[in-house]
């Protein structure tokens, strides 16, 4: 039986792996973790819930819903993804696995690089964000800052700016960008931690002053799946890869979904978008020869 590897177990992933395999492919996961999901504090946006739930719940309500159906899932960080050397199908490697597939679906995400400041890790979902579109509703009326220098920190500046009552841009040691959006107040000093009893209270300058926030949200590069994307040739477009409304790249087998390529970072559309891809890797594997 033909294979169908998915890369990331986040709702993409998920997606793609389900609608695969109830297509009738055997479909493998590997995944180091859930990624950005995982880190959401709380969800109230998406169909079908009638109580806000958080990250976790609604991805290993994904993962076991995959199980059920006979999805393969290995755990373990993707160190390598290849042609075969018949340049016919692909080779994923884990540090403990290499698993052969006919196609692929690139699910892993925008990697938010989370620099290693105290508090950052030790805050996420409770102040601490990776997401500013998904969680600008949560600080109206108050003050959040944005970690990071690039086109990205600015992005989720500008989308706090009509909720948050002030919004800070802290660079940490970082060139001040040129395109500030008007409202934002830039703070480039460094950066010793991110504070507060349980939740976000306040993040400590390098110099010993505090800023008092509420929420800091963390939008350090979005490099994600681009690493892949380069060994194997597929197009990018900025930092994000390209695909078209398939979810096709421009590599034959290979598909790609969700916060990978960009667009709104949301669950709904990784959704979507996940279910485009594993139907469309499925056509694709019934379109070669057996």
């Amino acid at each position: 039986m033909k294979r169908i590897l998915v890369i990331g177990q986040g709702p993409a992933g998920i997606s793609a792996a389900v609608y695969a395999k109830r297509g009738g492919a055997a479909v493998t996961v590997v995944a180091n973790g859930v990624g950005a999901l995982e880190k959401a504090e709380r969800i109230e946006n998406y169909y079908g819930f009638g109580e806000p739930l958080t990250g976790k719940e609604l991805a290993a309500q994904g993962v076991e819903g995959a199980k059920r159906l006979g999805v393969d899932f290995i755990q373990g960080e993707l160190v390598g993804l290849r042609f075969k050397d018949t340049m016919d199908g692909f080779i994923a490697e884990t540090p403990d696995a290499v698993i052969e597939a006919d196609a692929v679906v690139l699910a892993m995400g925008a990697s938010r690089l989370a620099p290693p400041l105290a508090g950052v890790k030790e805050l996420e979902g409770h102040g601490v964000s990776y997401c500013a579109i998904c969680d600008a509703f949560f600080y109206r009326g108050k003050e959040a800052a944005v970690l990071g220098a690039g086109d990205y920190a600015l992005a989720e500046a500008a989308a706090l700016l009509p909720h948050a009552a002030k919004v800070h841009l802290l660079t940490n040691g970082e060139a001040v960008p040129a395109r500030l959006p008007a409202g934002v107040l830039v703070h480039g000093e460094r950066i010793a931690a991110v504070e507060g009893e349980g939740r976000v209270e306040r993040v400590v300058f390098a110099d010993g002053r505090e800023l008092p926030v509420s929420g800091v949200f963390v939008a350090v590069g979005t490099a994600g799946s681009t690493a892949i994307a380069k060994k194997l040739g597929i197009l990018l477009d900025g930092v994000y890869l390209k695909v078209d409304e398939t979810m096709a790249t421009n590599v034959p087998g290979v598909f790609a979904a969700g916060d990978a390529t960009g667009g709104l970072l949301q669950v709904a559309k990784a959704v979507h978008e996940g279910a485009v891809a594993g139907l469309s890797a499925l056509k694709f594997l019934r379109g070669k020869k057996a």
